[in-house]
């Protein structure tokens, strides 16, 4: 980790105090990196602290980035990790303990990091329904978001489970991308207008509890059924339920909203002084352009709230000196 004070071009890159961080990142995905990146060029003092375990790792590619279409994810974080470090940005491999008062980041088995600022994108985690095979097939043939993934298995016959009530509205939409689209109602009890609006845009309904998928040769075969059915499909797109990673932000006493997910503003400002948050933690839609733009956003809040301490500190020296000097 690059701990230097100084630029290339020897002036003062912020006005943090000696072992102390301007920021300091936890989440090291495309919203920390992003933010990251940005302070480092306003010359600030930042560390990015990283457990390395981001929420699309079992997918091969990410789509709907412009420049980065059909890019692996793990690709994208190792251009950002190599663009962050021109900057004299510190990348630390390991997981956050907790944050204590005054923002001293303890590591797991670690040291501790002081901040004046702390950025929270540490992302969410899908809770898969425990339906065998589903698991194993995630990020595959087996999915969520048909923005990200739906257009790689146009016109090929499609299932959707019905696991979550999400998974109606999930099943409209994936009838722009084929026209043999299954709705497979397992538990959720659909209401008629569900099963009306179904109808009405083509899909078909598939009745009965889901057994487990089928897979033969590392492909998704089909879908069967308790009743021992097996409808074939080639791939299979389910609602998870998003839980956000979001215990460092509880344990500061950050606010969240009646669906459980952290208050933040434009900039992903928290109700807590000093704490921003981005990216999936704080927004269960955002996909990766969203959440690196969410770290830009936050990256220029932070370094203006920085901006306005750093002046009032200026300025009471000043007016502390000219004091002083007058006394004499």
């Amino acid at each position: 980790m690059n701990e230097a004070t100084n630029d290339q071009a020897g002036g003062v890159r912020s006005a943090a105090g000696d072992g102390a961080y301007d920021v300091v990142v936890i989440g090291g995905g495309a919203a920390g990196l992003n933010a990251a990146l940005l302070l480092g060029r306003a010359r600030r003092r930042v560390a990015v602290i990283d457990a390395g375990e981001p929420r699309n790792a079992p997918a091969a590619h990410m789509h709907g980035f412009l420049s980065r279409d059909g890019l692996p994810p793990a690709t994208l974080l190792d251009l950002g990790r190599a663009e962050i470090a021109r900057y004299g940005v510190g990348l630390i491999r390991g997981r956050v303990e907790h944050i204590e008062p005054g923002f001293h980041v303890r590591l797991d088995g670690g040291p501790v990091l002081t901040a004046r600022r702390i950025l929270v994108a540490t992302g969410l985690r899908d809770e898969l329904p425990g339906i065998p095979g589903v698991r194993e097939r995630w990020g595959k043939d087996v999915l969520h978001c048909p923005y990200c993934h739906a257009f790689e298995v146009r016109d090929r016959p499609l299932a959707v489970l019905g696991t979550s009530p999400g998974a109606v509205h999930q099943a409209l939409l994936l009838r722009g991308w084929s026209d043999d689209v299954a709705f497979f109602a397992h538990t959720l009890d659909l209401t008629a207008e569900d099963r009306e609006r179904l109808e009405a845009r083509g899909l078909r309904i598939v009745e009965g509890r889901i057994e487990h998928l089928a897979v033969d040769g590392d492909r998704l075969r089909g879908v069967a059924l308790a009743d021992g059915r097996v409808v074939p499909r080639d791939a299979a797109f389910l609602f998870p339920r998003m839980v956000p990673n979001d215990g460092l932000l509880t344990g500061l006493g950050c606010a969240k909203d009646g669906n459980g997910w952290v208050i933040t503003d434009r900039t992903g400002r928290t109700s807590v002084a000093g704490v921003w948050a981005a990216g999936n933690v704080a927004d269960p839609r955002a996909q990766v352009v969203t959440a690196a733009g969410m770290g830009s956003a936050a990256a220029f809040a932070m370094n203006n709230d920085l901006l306005e301490e750093d002046v009032a500190g200026a300025v009471a020296r000043r007016r502390a000196a000219l004091v002083g000097g007058g006394s004499r």
